[in-house]
Order: structure tokens, then sequence, then C-alpha cells
């Protein structure tokens, strides 16, 4: 059985001493949700509450929660966080919440992430009580985290949640499917430029039928720890835009070359082909597709003209390539 870090040989409460620890980029996800009515959810969705921009108050007060951890745990250590972010989704009576916290450092973000959600959620029931007072926040829990010397996890119940589901379906894509979106952009993750090209691929693959996350927005000089980040959780599709050009601060491909397990090179090929119709800038264009595990990874450009092209490629294989991937698909004779 292990030990408890946070006592000491006498039993006694203490904060670990971490200064012998690897410094690492670590990642955590924690997920919550907010269990209300159907008008609450309407309303929230109209931004219709009595009070201010419900998920905007409630986004800013988990990030703020995140940041300020140490002051309410007692025994976790003062981080400097890179990044938290905070996503919601709905479903007929519930506003789900996602938290995403990134360090490097000597010590893991599990605790910023799990505060993030509660005080997220929190702030959800103060919003909505008006409207319903019996609303309930459930579930604050660890989904993933990344760094340190055990490396990746993943809570045991989503891996047996997705054993079954593989099991009980009739081919390997069938049922629920994840895909990340991953932004490349030095001026979008600092507020200064607005993102063009992530929420027109998520839309597109919302239309292929799978389940999005993101768009996730880091510098060109982060894009590593965005690939880290994308990774989590091990979706079946990774597809990032920009970063992927000649210029000293494009680094898509070098991030992406290593989280790759085996390339697919045709794959690229093909999309530099299809935008080179249109324009020779095309063929500058340095973006890799491969597999990181049982995860397509595919770089699209920055541009609108490059996503769309990149889009009109993967269209007609998408389906038979995550199937291949996820252990089926035909072959032809």
């Amino acid at each position: 059985m292990n030990e408890l870090t946070h006592l000491d040989g006498e039993g006694r409460a203490r904060m670990v001493d971490v200064s012998a620890k690897a410094t690492t980029t670590r990642i955590a996800v924690a997920g919550g949700e907010l269990q209300t009515t159907a008008e609450v959810i309407a309303l929230v969705r109209a931004d219709g509450m009595p009070k201010a921009d419900v998920l905007a108050t409630a986004r800013i007060a988990g990030i703020a929660g995140a940041k300020r951890t140490s002051e309410l745990i007692p025994l976790c250590h003062q981080l400097s966080l890179s990044s938290v972010k905070i996503e919601f989704g709905f479903t007929e009576t519930t506003i789900t919440v996602e938290a995403t916290a990134k360090t490097t450092g000597q010590t893991g973000v599990e605790m910023e992430a799990l505060t993030a959600v509660a005080v997220a959620g929190l702030t959800l029931h103060d919003m909505v009580k008006a409207v319903d007072p019996a609303a309930t926040m459930n579930g604050v829990r660890l989904l993933t985290k990344e760094g340190g010397k055990h490396g990746h996890w993943v809570r045991p119940d989503a891996v047996e949640a997705e054993t079954e589901t593989e099991t009980e379906a009739e081919t390997p894509t069938a049922g629920p499917r994840s895909a990340v979106v991953l932004v490349a952009s030095t001026g979008g993750a600092r507020g200064t430029r607005e993102d063009t090209t992530g929420p027109v691929i998520s839309e597109w693959l919302t239309a292929q039928g799978l389940s999005v996350r993101g768009p996730l927005v880091y510098a060109d000089a982060d894009i590593a720890t965005g690939l880290a980040d994308a990774l989590t959780g091990a979706p079946a599709l990774v597809v990032t835009t920009g970063g992927t050009g000649a210029s000293p601060t494009d680094q898509t491909p070098e991030a992406t070359r290593a989280v790759l397990d085996r390339e697919l090179p045709g794959l690229a090929e093909a999309m530099r082909r299809k935008g080179s119709e249109k324009t020779p800038h095309a063929s500058l264009s340095r973006g890799l597709a491969g597999l990181s595990g049982r995860t397509v990874v595919v770089n699209l450009p920055g541009s609108p003209g490059g996503v769309r092209d990149g889009m009109s490629v993967l269209e007609p294989i998408l389906e038979h390539l995550l199937a291949q991937v996820a252990g089926g698909g035909m072959h032809d004779a």
C-alpha cells in the first residue's frame, strides 16, 4: 500500500519537500457537472439569466480559484501556473465543467485543476440559484494528469468505460469519438489576434460526428506543451493549425515529430498537392501527419485556405483512417 505523503513518520501533517523532484511540464485535467433544470440550461445558453454573463463569470472565478489554491488548501505548494483553461458543455439538465491547469515545475497541478472546477461550479450555482435553488454540483474529479516520474495517468473508470464501449460496439468506429483542435498562434494566445481557423476545424469535425475539445490556443514557442495537452486522454484525432511554415518561430512540425510513433507521409503530401493547385506558397508547408499511439495527429497550415484544402483531403478518408487506427477498417483486395 502506498504511504500518505502529507504525513510525517509520526503521523503529523506536513508539506511535501519536492526539491529533489525533476522540473517537468505538468498538466492536469479535472471535471464536474452542475445538475439543474432544463429551464436553467435554456436560459444560460440564451444568456437570459437575471445576473451577468453566467459562463464568463464562472470561468473567471475558476481561474482565480486555481491561482489561489495554495491559500485554500493548506499543504499545497504555491505554483507558477502557465495556463488555466475552463470549458463548459451542456446536456439537457447539466452544465459540465472541465478545467486544464498547466505549469512547469517540481510538483503537479491536480489540486489547481480540481479547485478551478469546484469554484467555477459554485459560481454557476450562485448565478442560477434564483431560478433553481436546488441545483447540485456533482462529480468533481481528476480526469487525467501528465508529467513527473509517473508520466501520463488517466482516471481508471474512464478507461473502463471506453473499453466497455468498444466491446459493445459493432465496429471499432461505433460510439462516441473524440477530437482535439490545437491552434499555434502567438497573437491568438496573447489575445491580440483573432483565431479564424480553429473554430472552422471544430465545426467541421463536429459535423463528422466527433466530439471536439478546443480550439486550444498556444503561442508558437509553447506548441510542444499544447500537443501534450491535446494528447491528454488519448483522443482519436488531433488536428493542429498554424506554425507549419518556414518562419523561425514556426515549430509545429518539430513538436509533432517528437510525439509521433509513425508518420503518414502520403497524407501530408496530398495536402500540399491540394494547396499547390491554388497557390505555390502551399509547397512551403512543412506540416506532418502520423500516429501517436492510437491518436491520429494532422498538421494543417494557419491560413483559412490551407485549412479548407486540408479538410477536403481528410474528409473522404477520415472514417477509414480512424477505423484502421482503432484496429478495424477493411483493406481493399
